[in-house]
């Protein structure tokens, strides 16, 4: 039996793709997987070290990591009508939000990357207030930050806080690109080698198959790690997040996925790689 370590988040669409692999109820050739569950930002950090041997990462942040990590065709979140939102209490407008604190759920989220591919001014901004992604909402409504990129189970749920949306920068993504939002993606060290890469893959999208054909089955695993969402949010968090791009990526994905890190590092955000996005 050979263990990987393997990080993911504890949001719904995670849980649900990885219970299968992690809970034995598919055949895993004999790879042992060593679960850590991390939000998405902690993961980001942790893969520029190349702490793990697979992890979920913002692709914000894979730009960062071509050299040690390779993408796995399955697992992504990506798709349409998903991505992250600006938020406010106030009423402001993107241009009068130059200058002001928007609060940020991590420097190395495609959450983030969005925001400065939209507005340069918003690059290297010191007015970016890095937190955790679920006291975003919070912060905007206690005016401690003056706007915030909320993501995940918060679009859901931010009009309860009594905000308004400034702008989706995932339908803005769309508008200029034509193209679905790449979100998020699950890596694998290139050190594991090709052969081995494409197993945990294939695992992968088993998995991921697993819970489709057994929806109700994962529920007590997600509920652990969710405890504060309700089952309809959590129904509508994996039926966004959780679609045919996180069985395989595919052509148009993977056109996505190039656009959103050329773009990246035609502003200078990321530093190019030759490296290519698969082993």
């Amino acid at each position: 039996m050979k263990e990987l370590t393997l990080g993911y988040s504890p949001c719904p669409n995670d849980t649900f793709i990885f219970y299968a692999m992690i809970h034995g109820k598919i055949d895993t050739g004999g790879l042992e997987f060593k679960e850590t569950l991390l939000d998405v930002e902690t993961l980001n950090q942790r893969a520029l070290n190349a702490v793990l041997d697979l992890t979920k990462i913002s692709y914000h942040a894979f730009g960062h990591m071509r050299d040690n990590y390779a993408l796995l065709r399955s697992g992504s979140a990506l798709g349409r009508g998903c991505g992250p939102i600006v938020v406010t209490k106030d009423g402001h407008t993107m241009e009068e939000l130059r200058g002001k604190k928007i609060a940020i759920p991590g420097k190395l989220t495609t959450a983030a990357l969005l925001l400065q591919l939209y507005d340069r001014a918003f690059v290297n901004s010191s007015n970016l207030i890095i937190m955790p992604f679920h006291e975003i909402m919070d912060a905007v409504a206690n005016g401690d930050v003056d706007a915030g990129v909320i993501i995940h189970e918060s679009r859901f749920t931010y009009v309860s806080y009594g905000l308004s949306r400034v702008i989706d920068l995932g339908q803005w993504w769309e508008k200029e690109t034509g193209l679905p939002i790449p979100l998020g993606g699950i890596l694998a060290k290139r050190e594991l080698g090709r052969e081995l890469i494409l197993k945990v893959e294939d695992i992968l999208r088993q998995s991921i198959e697993y819970s489709y054909n057994n929806r109700f089955e994962p529920m007590g695993y997600i509920k652990k790690h969710s405890q504060e969402l309700s089952d309809g949010v959590i129904k509508d968090h994996i039926k966004l997040y959780v679609n045919d791009f996180t069985i395989d990526i595919g052509a148009e994905g993977e056109k996505a996925i190039s656009e959103l890190i050329s773009r990246a590092e035609d502003n200078g955000i990321i530093k190019a790689s030759k490296k290519p996005l698969f082993i």
